[in-house]
């Protein structure tokens, strides 16, 4: 009896819990519209939160989005003109993963070649210390004799 209960708990408490922010007063009444509508608010972005999509949001703006979205699915729109709709109106940001096209390109490869040039400075600084710091030369014999009298007095006699 123990082993059940035990997993309904572990299941119960280690599975992801969202945080879904969507009232029961927005809720459409046609289920096929509704999921379209939570399917669309899963991929906006909630512009107060930032890192959060509009269907997990308890923000104003955020409501307001998802109603707004629920008002066009509505009337007809499909999830792309719906999409287009609120990037021609809030930018792309709007979007969790805006797509990868020219305008967004630096966004995009702006942190690969910051790590290459990183790379790349690495290895010019360490080709450069090798070439700035050359082997030593080997003493001479006047050198040689003189270091070891110099060992000679400094070390103890015992």
């Amino acid at each position: 009896m123990r082993g059940p209960a035990l997993a309904v708990l572990l299941i119960l408490f280690g599975a992801p819990v969202a945080a879904i922010a969507v009232q029961p007063d927005e809720v459409l009444q046609d289920p096929a519209l509704e999921e379209r509508a939570r399917g669309l608010s899963r991929v906006l972005r909630c512009m107060v939160c930032q890192n959060q999509s509009i269907d997990d949001s308890e923000a104003p703006l955020a409501r307001d989005l998802r109603l707004l979205v629920r008002e066009r699915v509505s009337q007809g729109d499909s999830d792309q003109q719906v999409l287009d709709f609120l990037v021609s109106r809030y930018g792309e940001f709007v979007l969790l993963k805006p797509p990868l096209e020219w305008r967004t390109l630096v966004l995009w490869g702006l942190p690969p070649a910051v790590l290459i040039a990183g790379m790349v400075s690495l290895v010019l600084l360490a080709l450069r210390r090798r070439t700035t710091h050359p082997q030593a030369e080997a003493l001479s014999q006047e050198e040689e004799q003189r270091l070891s009298t110099l060992v000679d007095r400094t070390s103890p006699k015992h």
